[in-house]
């Protein structure tokens, strides 16, 4: 509720014109009455003014915190261009900074609390069905005419679940640690050659058990974080690896210039839907031949490892055939 300012009494600044308006008529009615009495009239009518505008401003400034009390309960339609004249104008000229800073950092907690609750409903959503077929396994596991043979294929499959949920998790924990800025990225020497095969090591077992054929070649060098950058060119061959029918091909170059660091994964399967193309590198965001195995993190930790360097990905369909993954580091700013 508004409280008015004649209600408070007398301000000190009123009080002590006031009072010099007294000794000011005395001293001049000593020289003569009609003196004091002009000083008088005229120190009274100073008084009024300055009580007058003294009550306007206080008003205002009664306006002014009256809506911030709004906003800071949540009132969305405060008025300030009321206040765009006058004294007040350097405080409303703040305050309406202050405020529309405000609604910003609310309406960014928002998305982050919707954003961290679908996250939230996907991570669950991925660990259920490890977690259910492995449910499912052990139970199968503790059937008294469950064979030899099949209780070892169970537990092969159980050790392969087990495998996915910690590569999640991992996986999970170093885009946690990119979305927090905790990463210090390394900036290191390395030939690019030596950096693609370094990174293409782990799916080389697994390429041959597919009879995939993989090739690299590179000429240049590469500077920034070794380990990082060899995570997501893994994720990346991995991903051409699983859509690679077997006895294909993946083929990883890689190029050096003044401008960028520039590396180009290719493959023989068959490539990326137009519908999935836009939304491929979304966390969680599975495509349509993905199948049961992928989580849709790769990609996402990819693009999120290739971003933080100052760098870019694209992703694309090769006009003969397979899917086309063009990275490049640049060496200054873009």
């Amino acid at each position: 509720m508004k409280i008015k300012i004649f209600n408070r009494g007398l301000s000190f600044s009123t009080k002590l014109m006031l009072l010099i308006t007294a000794a000011a008529t005395v001293i001049g009615a000593c020289i003569e009455f009609r003196t004091g009495l002009v000083i008088l009239i005229l120190s009274l009518i100073m008084t009024a003014v300055h009580f007058i505008s003294e009550n306007i401003r206080n008003e205002k400034i009664e306006s002014i915190s009256e809506d911030i009390d709004g906003i800071l309960h949540g009132c969305d339609h405060i008025a300030f261009d009321r206040y765009s004249e006058g004294e007040l104008s350097i405080l409303e000229s703040e305050i309406s900074k202050m405020t529309v800073r405000l609604r910003e950092q609310q309406s960014i907690l928002k998305a982050d609390k919707i954003y961290l609750a679908d996250s939230l409903a996907d991570i669950s959503h991925q660990l259920r069905t490890p977690l259910t077929s492995m449910n499912l396994i052990v139970s199968m596991l503790a059937r008294p005419q469950t064979t030899e043979a099949k209780k070892n294929e169970m537990l092969r499959e159980t050790s392969e679940l087990l495998r996915q949920v910690d590569w999640l998790l991992t996986a999970l924990l170093k885009i946690s640690k990119l979305d927090a800025g905790t990463v210090r990225f390394r900036t290191e020497e390395i030939s690019l050659e030596e950096l693609l095969r370094k990174a293409c090591t782990p799916v080389q077992i697994p390429m041959e058990l597919r009879e995939q054929r993989l090739i690299v070649e590179a000429d240049g060098s590469f500077s920034g974080d070794i380990l990082w950058t060899c995570e997501a060119i893994l994720n990346i061959v991995k991903n051409c690896m699983e859509h690679t029918p077997d006895g294909g091909e993946i083929r990883v170059t890689g190029a050096d210039n003044p401008i960028y660091t520039e590396i180009v994964v290719k493959d023989t399967g068959t490539g990326i839907s137009p519908e999935d193309l836009p939304h491929i590198f979304e966390r969680f965001y599975k495509g349509s031949d993905s199948g049961d195995k992928g989580f849709g993190i790769g990609l996402a930790l990819a693009k999120k490892i290739i971003v933080s360097q100052n760098g870019t990905i694209k992703a694309g369909n090769r006009p003969e055939s397979g899917a086309e993954f063009t990275i490049r580091f640049y060496k200054s700013t873009v």
